[in-house]
């Protein structure tokens, strides 16, 4: 396939997408920061397959708004031409820049994202899924696209992310890839490249920690909180900022003797990189 066409301004997408409308074509969106690897581009697989004629759009985008003071926004690693070359199943490339997406220099209306938005992630980086959602409205606003596709590794974001195009009533449907990992366990994702061999090896204590729960879900949820605060305990060069296990219908605590659907969340810093993880089973 061509290589796909790189659009930087929303009224050049604007005017691509409706193109591809014009020739009867679905649209599909894959909202990224770039810095690509295999878990991102499942995305666009996922969606030739569903739909081989569909017109996919990835966009590429290091948003400012989701980025606290003292978090990595200049480091962010930027690498558009070879996120391009990565991207020869997708039609097109959104990538503006910051003035063109926030031309007064920010967004003075901006998405809530509630008080879910508050906890877990939302409470170590405050403000980053209201900035999250507000570019994902943007997105959504711009490209129109009937679906779209956010990665189960962003367990929280990606709830918020239903809720608002529930609540708000966004015409899209909202496609889960489930996390994409490196044989050994480890989840991928932009941020594993600042882990130094070490690191990446202590980093694997995430993963190991969320299949020691999953093994203890017939047991209940404190046979899964011990398990899991087993494995970390024993993990170097691991700081835990959480490890909790949430209702998927309402990203809350679970109380003792709930059985369902769970989601295992957990987040921890390894050397100066902050990762996160989950697992996905039912308890009881």
């Amino acid at each position: 396939m061509p290589a796909p066409v790189v659009v930087d301004s929303i009224a050049g997408i604007r005017a691509a997408v409706a193109a591809a409308r014009a020739e009867g074509r679905s649209i599909a969106l894959v909202p990224t920061m770039g810095a690509l690897h295999p878990g991102h581009l499942r995305h666009v697989e996922r969606l030739r397959e569903l739909d081989p004629m569909a017109f996919v759009v990835v966009s590429i985008f290091v948003n400012p708004l989701q980025f606290g003071p003292a978090e990595d926004f200049e480091r962010y690693p930027r690498t558009l031409d070879d996120d391009v070359a990565r991207l020869e199943l997708a039609d097109a490339v959104f990538a503006p820049s910051v003035a063109e997406m926030y031309p007064d220099g920010g967004a003075l209306v901006t998405v809530s994202a509630g008080a879910i938005g508050g906890t877990f992630e939302g409470a170590a980086r405050p403000g980053h899924f209201d900035g999250a959602l507000t570019v994902v409205a943007k997105l959504l606003q711009i490209v129109c696209p009937d679906v779209a596709t956010f990665g189960q590794k962003d367990a929280q974001q990606l709830w918020l992310v239903e809720r608002m195009v529930r609540d708000l009533d966004f015409p899209v449907r909202v496609l889960q890839i489930p996390t994409v990992r490196e044989p050994d366990g480890l989840a991928m994702s932009s941020r594993n490249r600042y882990l130094s061999a070490t690191e990446r090896d202590a980093a694997l204590a995430l993963s190991r920690a969320l299949a020691a729960a999953e093994s203890e879900a017939d047991a209940g949820i404190d046979a899964v909180l011990i398990a899991a605060q087993a494995v970390l305990a024993e993990a170097r060069g691991v700081e835990v900022d959480y490890f909790a296990v949430v209702n998927a219908m309402t990203f809350s605590p679970v109380p003792d003797g709930f059985r369902g659907a769970v989601i295992a969340i957990v987040a921890a810093r390894v050397g100066a990189t902050r990762l996160i993880d989950n697992a996905r089973f039912r308890l009881g």
